[in-house]
């Protein structure tokens, strides 16, 4: 997926016909949201600066919605660094050839205390450079939630208990989000 500057998508999307504003409102949704509610004053109906939003009568309320950082209803979020009650946690990618494997793995991961979560994706298509020769094979996409610190034991037992020559175990750092959700995955996994 390509993505363009938020600007100039917006600018592309309600240039094209007042009809397309009714039609696609997340897209005006994101137009908003993309280039920031902090430049809207509150007299404001429209993004002067990008030429993104044009007058819509929810901006006000998506201005008070969002501007309001102090919110009590707002879902706690945190960034991972600077947080006692959160551990550094990151998000494994990895493939398994079939339902029954995926299956027995995740299981045995999750037995072990190795992660908090494992996500099975069924039906991914994997084109890929194998012995020469492009392969294509069907797969399962496992996504793990687990502590960085467990990524060495992690993929140890992956090796251990993969039925490839050379598993896919490849991750991702976890840069923040739901408090509560952050902590779960600390307690739910051996230290």
């Amino acid at each position: 997926m390509a993505f363009v500057s938020s600007s100039s998508c917006c600018r592309a999307a309600f240039s094209q016909s007042s009809s397309l504003q009714f039609r696609f409102p997340l897209v005006r949704a994101f137009c908003v949201l993309s280039v920031g509610l902090t430049n809207l004053s509150p007299s404001s109906t429209s993004i002067i600066k990008t030429g993104c939003a044009q007058s819509h009568p929810l901006l006000p309320f998506l201005r008070s919605k969002f501007n309001s950082q102090s919110s009590a209803k707002a879902i706690q979020s945190t960034r991972m660094e600077g947080n006692a009650s959160t551990v550094p946690s990151i998000v494994v990618y990895v493939t398994v050839p079939n339902k029954e494997a995926g299956k027995k793995l995740a299981g045995s991961i999750i037995k072990e205390k190795l992660a908090a979560c494992v996500n099975r994706v069924p039906g991914i298509e994997s084109v890929y450079w194998w012995e020469g020769e492009i392969q294509t094979d069907s797969e399962e996409l496992l996504i793990i939630k687990t502590r960085e610190s467990l990524l060495e034991a992690l993929t140890e037992h992956v090796k251990a208990n993969h039925e490839y020559d050379l598993p896919e175990v490849i991750s991702m750092p976890i840069t923040g989000g739901n408090i509560k959700y952050l902590e779960w995955i600390k307690s739910s996994t051996r230290d």
